[in-house]
């Protein structure tokens, strides 16, 4: 048994959670007994049970875990199913959902109820008749912590000549990563089988070797090689954001307080929105609440969470391409020809897929910024869809944008005389006011929702709009085109605060109140209502938003296509619905 457990002490805990290695154990000549009915069971000590998993000890159960299955397969132990496989199952442990069967004794009878209630039920027998107590138990999957790269914050510790770990005093932090020419960890010969992997900073020997009077004269320690993965400052750099000149400690405690701190009384305090890709929805944000939630309990900061909003963007997709072998090529190098598709002459296969260096399909911000600028890029890329979704790249589409764009430009700017066309002279007509006002209200709305495709069609309704109602030379109302510039603000900066300029105004764009609607003119003064016949809609009328039943079954009555279904008929009922609809009830 002691061979056995260094044998198993040698092994990873990675490599002892590996379902399909082979199981190994050892019996230890004893037996427990079950407290539900009495039977006598082998107690054995396996690798493959983890002593982080609730005390360290299961209760095996091969016919519902796999593991299990093929430890009791392994030791010719007895298989006793507790769950009803369907009747096409092949055999092997059965983990999916059914009757619980050989699940009695003369107390308590499991047998007919599904897991769930079968698990609860027997949870409490077992509490009721002594023998255990009920517990959840919570597990935070071990992080692999420590990398072998050069990237990443040194581990202020060293290691003195008895190799053992010793902490360096925070005197002396922070502990610097050394400047070196190779960042690639050390190679060794194919069968050279003795070496142990070497980190790149354990090139740097002047920095690994280090003199040091850690209390007891100066001695030489040797410094930790290996680093800390890069999820380690990012599980706090947002508290970093609130005070990133302080050399002394993390955050100033007033700012962090100022700016994450509870409002009221229940309140948690955090960042007021997070924006994350979706590929770190899980783990990264896990353990930046994990970490904020230890700084608080040790009094580092007020707020009890770290986010109060969480909001993960979809990935961005485009088209991959594979050669013959199934490799992918560079898509930026793809030609295509006569609806196939060729890299340096070859044919290849199209794909889609999330935008990455595995499949190949990257698209450079700086080439699409470079050939059509970055406030077309931005807008483009808002455009696509709704943040929290999965959305298609297509280079060929950012052309939209950039019209869009130059449309707005055309709309504060003679394109001919480069004077501004915006005028205080100009009296907005009530259709513009109507106009002005709806898409300030939908663009504050996408914003708020975080829907900024919304907003940017909004834009786009105004931007056409006035481009239609004053042509591309005639003055435009000033109060238009200074609200259109501010609108487009957040999503084209650059453009805005130029357009801004131009209309007379020092500073920044960014620095004025951003448009409020007016609710007077959000209200419509006609309203289309449905006509139906029988309950079938034959037509639709025009009528005040205020019309009353009697003004809608007037409007009704007159429009030509009822009037025909109307002729000669009897009226049984009219159900008129206020800004809705009318139905004519034919006997």
């Amino acid at each position: 048994m002691r061979g056995y457990q260094r044998q198993a002490s040698r092994r990873s805990e990675l490599d002892r959670q590996d379902a399909g290695r082979e199981k190994t154990g050892v019996w230890l000549g004893i037996t427990a007994v079950n407290p539900v009915n009495g039977a006598e069971l082998p107690v054995f000590i396996a690798d493959y049970v983890l002593t982080g998993y609730g005390t360290g000890a299961i209760m095996a159960v091969p016919g519902e875990d796999t593991r299990d299955f093929d430890f009791a397969e392994a030791f010719g132990l007895p298989v006793v199913r507790t769950v009803q496989p369907p009747a096409d199952f092949e055999g092997g442990a059965y983990t999916g959902a059914g009757p619980m069967i050989n699940s009695a004794n003369d107390e308590i009878s499991l047998d007919g109820l599904d897991k769930t209630e079968a698990i609860a039920r027997i949870t409490d027998w077992l509490v009721e008749h002594g023998h255990g107590e009920a517990t959840t138990t919570y597990k935070l999957r071990d992080w692999l912590f420590s990398r072998q790269r050069y990237w990443g914050e040194p581990f202020p510790i060293v290691y003195d000549e008895d190799d053992l770990p010793v902490a360096v005093p925070q005197s002396m932090l922070p502990v610097l990563l050394p400047e070196v020419d190779d960042y690639s960890p050390k190679t060794f010969a194919d069968d050279d089988a003795d070496s142990a992997p070497e980190p790149p900073l354990s090139r740097a020997t002047e920095w690994t070797t280090v003199e040091l009077d850690l209390g007891e004269g100066l001695k030489k320690y040797r410094r930790e090689t290996n680093t800390m993965p890069n999820w380690a400052g990012s599980c706090w750099y947002y508290l970093r954001y609130l005070d990133p000149a302080d050399d002394e400690r993390m955050v100033d405690p007033e700012l962090e307080e100022y700016w994450l701190g509870p409002r009221e009384a229940g309140d948690v305090g955090g960042v007021d929105l997070y924006v994350g890709g979706v590929e770190h929805a899980v783990l990264h944000l896990l353990y930046a609440r994990f970490w904020h939630k230890v700084l608080h309990d040790l009094g580092h900061v007020s707020s009890e969470e770290p986010f109060r909003r969480l909001v993960n963007q979809g990935y961005i997709s485009a088209f991959a391409y594979t050669d013959e072998r199934g490799f992918y090529v560079p898509a930026a190098d793809v030609v295509e020809k006569d609806g196939q598709f060729f890299y340096e002459g070859e044919p290849v296969n199209r794909e889609y897929g999330k935008i990455g260096k595995s499949l190949k399909n990257m698209v450079t911000p700086d080439e699409m910024i470079g050939a059509y600028g970055a406030d077309t890029f931005r807008v483009y890329e808002m455009s696509t869809g709704p943040l929290d979704q999965s959305r298609p790249w297509e280079s060929k589409a950012v052309v939209g944008s950039q019209r869009l764009l130059q449309r707005i430009w055309r709309v504060v700017v003679d394109e001919a005389s480069g004077e501004v066309r915006a005028s205080d002279e100009v009296e907005p007509a009530e259709e513009t006011l109507r106009a002005l006002h709806r898409t300030i209200a939908g663009v504050r709305d996408g914003f708020a929702t975080l829907r900024f495709n919304i907003a940017i069609a909004r834009i786009t309704e105004l931007t056409n709009h006035l481009t239609q109602a004053y042509g591309a030379t005639a003055p435009v109302p000033r109060q238009a085109a200074e609200t259109l510039v501010l609108l487009v603000a957040p999503l084209a900066p650059h453009l805005a605060d130029e357009l801004w300029t131009r209309l007379g105004h020092d500073g920044s764009s960014a620095w004025h109140a951003f448009p409020v609607a007016d609710e007077e003119w959000l209200v419509d003064d006609t309203v289309q209502v449905a006509v139906q016949v029988n309950g079938k809609v034959r037509s639709s009328v025009s009528v005040p938003a205020d019309a009353d039943a009697a003004a809608l079954e007037a409007a009704a009555r007159a429009d030509e296509k009822i009037a025909g279904y109307l002729d000669g008929a009897t009226v049984r009922r009219v159900v008129a619905v206020p800004g809705r609809l009318v139905n004519f009830v034919l006997g």
